[in-house]
């Protein structure tokens, strides 16, 4: 799935701070015509940014577009392209959006396609010395937040709490149905699967794929729903019809605030990250290059993270949140010790292959 899954459809998190905002249906999908769906700021030149919309899209736009504007006089408007989109527009030569945020993955595709510029980090002041990971500093992209699926569970169902994937595998110990990820909304969840068979988390990538499909087999009963929609798992807790499920991060905080007996686990949580790049042939690369360099602020990508689920790739942004802020993101100090980075490059060149398998295999 394009963008940044959770916040097309994700409440933020202050509700004094902006209205809640509804979805966005699809995975980037363009909004009308592919007019602007909204612009900040009043200065005489414009940034044009491609998005995700919804929630995640007020978010940015509060935290970063509009500072941004009124420091720079640069009005940011926002448009909702899909990925193939701006590719088909680049390879006519005539991109019509500057900057983009999607999915590093996303970017890695676009990369291998010819139709991002290469990122000058040289350019981009607050990325020196900032402890920005490596993976998050790809040559055709800049991460800026960080998002992840986990393990959620009803308190009230369980004898007691699971605490890896191979609780969520072991049947037996924590019996009830489950709920998975369907890999018609993003990656296959293979990863868990492999953890859950005692694969360490610096040991996952390549993938084994098989020893994975083989896991996954031995729970394959007891997955009473594939869920495809981001809303779905937590629906499903809920109403008590699945036990245990994988979800995004953020999804089941509202069932948390509302009392409902639900809980979830940051132990193997699969990160990915969200960031900028720049289509080829973008038209105002400077401006890009300025936006770029604001949200990488501490205090900026904390205030993001105030209004949004979604992790600083900044370390130093962490010091500036509370600790109930911080424990909701996956990169807060002590999430990011027990989670892993999806590898972006391996599920670029077999993403194709495994969902091909996956289906046939959920078809069975």
């Amino acid at each position: 799935m394009e963008g940044n899954r959770i916040g097309r459809r994700t409440v933020l998190r202050t509700a004094g701070a902006l209205a809640a905002a509804t979805a966005v249906t699809g995975c980037g999908t363009l909004m009308g015509t592919g007019e602007s769906r909204g612009s900040s700021g009043g200065g005489k030149k414009r940034l044009i940014v491609s998005n995700s919309g919804g929630a995640y899209n007020d978010a940015l736009t509060k935290a970063i577009y509009e500072p941004f504007a009124k420091e720079t006089g640069i009005t940011v408007t926002t448009v909702n392209y899909q990925s193939a989109q701006v590719i088909a527009q680049v390879k006519q030569g005539r991109p019509q959006v500057d900057l983009m945020d999607n999915s590093l993955l996303i970017f890695q595709k676009m990369a291998r396609l010819a139709c991002l510029e290469p990122i000058d980090h040289d350019r981009l002041k607050n990325v020196k010395g900032a402890g920005i990971a490596e993976n998050q500093l790809a040559e055709h992209a800049v991460g800026k937040n960080v998002w992840a699926s986990l393990m959620a569970y009803r308190t009230d169902s369980l004898k007691r709490v699971p605490k890896s994937w191979a609780d969520f595998w072991n049947t037996d110990a924590f019996s009830g149905p489950r709920s998975l990820q369907s890999a018609e909304v993003d990656l296959p969840e293979l990863e868990f699967a492999l953890l859950a068979d005692g694969v360490p988390l610096d040991k996952l990538y390549p993938l084994d794929v098989d020893r994975a499909f083989k896991a996954m087999s031995r729970i394959r009963g007891d997955v009473k729903k594939f869920w495809n929609t981001g809303a779905l798992p937590a629906v499903l807790l809920g109403r008590k019809e699945v036990v245990m499920t994988t979800l995004w991060a953020g999804r089941a905080d509202e069932l948390i605030k509302q009392g409902m007996p639900v809980a979830y686990q940051w132990n193997g949580a699969r990160r990915m990250t969200n960031g900028w790049g720049i289509p080829k042939g973008a038209d105002n690369t400077d401006a890009a290059y300025k936006l770029i360099d604001f949200s990488l602020r501490p205090e900026v990508q904390a205030a993001f993270a105030k209004l949004y689920p979604g992790g600083p790739v900044v370390p130093a942004a962490t010091k500036l949140l509370s600790d109930d802020v911080l424990a909701t993101l996956p990169t807060s100090p002590k999430n990011l010790k027990t989670g892993f980075d999806a590898d972006v490059s391996w599920w670029d060149k077999n993403r194709d292959a495994v969902t091909k398998r996956w289906q046939e295999w959920a078809d069975a």
